[in-house]
């Protein structure tokens, strides 16, 4: 096997001048970079390529510290409720999405968030209860498992609504 391979001496190892030849033109108009000494250092203008700070990431912050603050004064019962009515509301959005409805797309996010957030309170409660991991996702499959499936506020609320517009026309 080693007897099949043959390696050339290396004064028989040759380059084409293609590729010895100096960088070639494109049509890219931005920086063109020449060759220049090892030695040499290319220093770019950084200070264009930033984006000015902005104040809202600020307010963002704030709002999160706000919304965590809320979020920790819950009982782990209320943090529960509130997980099984915004996962409710997620799947709506999720119907509506799927039947070309209007909605928000930033809702999902903005949901999904919320959802991880109030998780993070609650797996941060097991933990000074000293509950481990394993058994908290026994205990977290047991609360899935106990849950009556209800239908999410906007649903109720958009029930109520028509039931309110037919008892109007009913009345008219």
């Amino acid at each position: 096997m080693l007897g099949a391979i043959s390696i050339a001496p290396s004064s028989t190892v040759t380059f084409p001048a293609r590729l010895l030849s100096p960088i070639p033109k494109s049509s890219f108009n931005g920086l063109r970079f020449q060759r220049a000494c090892p030695n040499t250092v290319v220093r770019l203008p950084t200070a264009s390529f930033r984006r000015p700070c902005s104040s809202s990431s600020v307010v963002m912050m704030a709002k999160r510290e706000e919304e965590m603050k809320e979020i920790r004064t819950k009982t782990t019962e209320e943090i529960n409720e509130e997980v099984v009515e915004l996962k409710g509301e997620l799947f709506m959005l999720r119907l509506q999405k799927s039947a070309r409805n209007e909605f928000t797309s930033s809702e999902f996010r903005r949901m999904r968030k919320r959802i991880a957030r109030l998780l993070t309170v609650k797996r941060e409660r097991e933990i000074e209860e000293g509950i481990g991991k394993r058994l908290s996702r026994k205990f977290d499959r047991q609360w899935k498992r106990s849950i009556v499936v209800r239908p999410p506020p906007s649903l109720i609320k958009l029930q109520e609504e028509e039931a309110a517009a037919e008892a109007a026309e009913k009345a008219a």
